[in-house]
C-alpha cells in the first residue's frame, strides 16, 4: 500500500437483472458510498469519495473496474477532483477497466479542478469486448489564483487509451503546460478557459445518431465551441471549449439523456451532489 495514496478495486456482476458487487475494497484516501438504485432498471450507482478533500504533492491513486457480461454500472465522484500545489512530484491517477459482453459503463467523474502551480497526470486503460458499452466524460477547469491569472496550473495530462478484444482501438491524450505553452492558441483553448471531453463506444453508433447530437445544440458560439468526431471503432468522440463548467455540464448532460433515449429507451438519472 505504501506505493499508493489511495487504492480502489470494483467488480459488479449481474444477479437477475439487477447489477450487484462482485467485490468492493478500498484503502487508503479512496471509498466508495454504498450502492444506489435510481430506478427499477437494475443499474447500479457508486460514488467515489476522497476524504483528504484534494490531491497534493506526490498522491497516487488507482482505480479497477470490472464489469461482467450484462452488468450495468454507473460510476461517479461525490465532488470536483482538486488537485493542489504540487512543488516536487505530479499527482498521479491511474484506472484499468474491463468490461465484458453486453455490459455498459456510464463512467462520468465531476470536474477537475487544477489550482496554482499544480502538475497532475491521469491514465485511464479501457479493455472492451465487442458488444460492450462505454459512456466516458471529463472536464478540466483551471482554479483560482490569488492574481486573477486563468491558467496557473503547470501541467494537467490525461491520457485514455481503449482496447478492443485487446487491440488498441483509441488513444487519446490531452496534455495542457501554460507555463510552455501559448495556451491561448489555435488549437490549445483558442481563448476559452474550461475543456470537456466524452468518449462513447457502442455498437448502437449509427450517422443518424451523430446527425441528431451534432443539430441538438448549437456548436459554434461566444459561448462555447463543440466537435464531433467518429472513432475507428463504432463510437464517437466530442470535444468542448467553453468560459464555465456548467456550460459544458449542460450540453453534456443533455447528449447523455439524447443518447440513453436513443439506445436504451431510457432517461439518465440526476447525479446532482449538491
Amino acid at each position: 500500500m505504501s506505493e499508493w495514496t489511495g487504492v480502489l478495486r470494483l467488480d459488479v456482476e449481474d444477479r437477475a437483472g439487477k447489477t450487484v458487487a462482485k467485490n468492493a475494497y478500498f484503502q487508503g484516501a479512496f471509498k466508495v458510498m454504498r450502492p444506489i438504485y435510481h430506478d427499477d432498471s437494475g443499474q447500479v450507482c457508486y460514488y467515489i469519495l476522497n476524504p483528504g478533500g484534494g490531491y497534493l504533492d506526490g498522491d497516487r491513486y488507482q482505480m479497477q473496474i470490472s464489469l461482467e457480461p450484462q452488468a450495468r454500472l454507473t460510476l461517479t465522484t461525490q465532488s470536483a477532483t482538486k488537485v493542489y500545489k504540487t512543488p516536487n512530484k505530479y499527482a498521479y491517477q491511474e484506472t484499468e477497466i474491463s468490461l465484458k459482453e453486453g455490459s455498459y459503463l456510464e463512467y462520468i467523474p465531476d470536474p477537475l479542478i487544477a489550482y496554482r502551480h499544480a502538475r497532475y497526470k491521469q491514465k485511464n486503460v479501457i479493455r472492451m469486448e465487442k458488444g460492450a458499452t462505454l459512456l466516458y466524460s471529463d472536464i478540466i477547469t483551471p482554479g483560482w489564483s490569488p492574481d486573477g491569472e486563468r491558467f496557473s496550473y503547470e501541467r494537467v495530462q490525461l491520457i485514455n487509451e481503449i482496447y478492443m478484444d485487446n487491440e488498441l482501438a483509441v488513444y487519446d491524450h490531452i496534455k495542457l503546460s501554460p507555463s510552455v505553452q501559448k495556451i491561448d492558441d489555435l488549437g490549445l483553448m483558442e481563448g476559452f478557459s474550461h475543456l470537456g471531453s466524452m468518449i462513447v463506444v457502442g455498437e448502437q453508433t449509427n450517422n443518424d445518431l451523430l446527425d441528431q447530437l451534432y443539430h441538438a445544440v448549437p456548436t459554434n458560439t461566444d459561448e462555447y465551441k463543440i466537435g464531433l468526431s467518429h472513432l475507428p471503432i463504432p463510437g464517437f468522440t466530442i470535444r468542448m471549449l467553453a468560459h464555465s463548467t456548467q456550460i459544458i455540464e449542460r450540453v453534456f448532460a443533455e447528449y447523455h439523456r439524447m443518447i440513453s433515449q436513443e439506445w436504451f429507451n431510457t432517461s439518465p438519472s440526476s447525479l446532482r451532489k449538491y
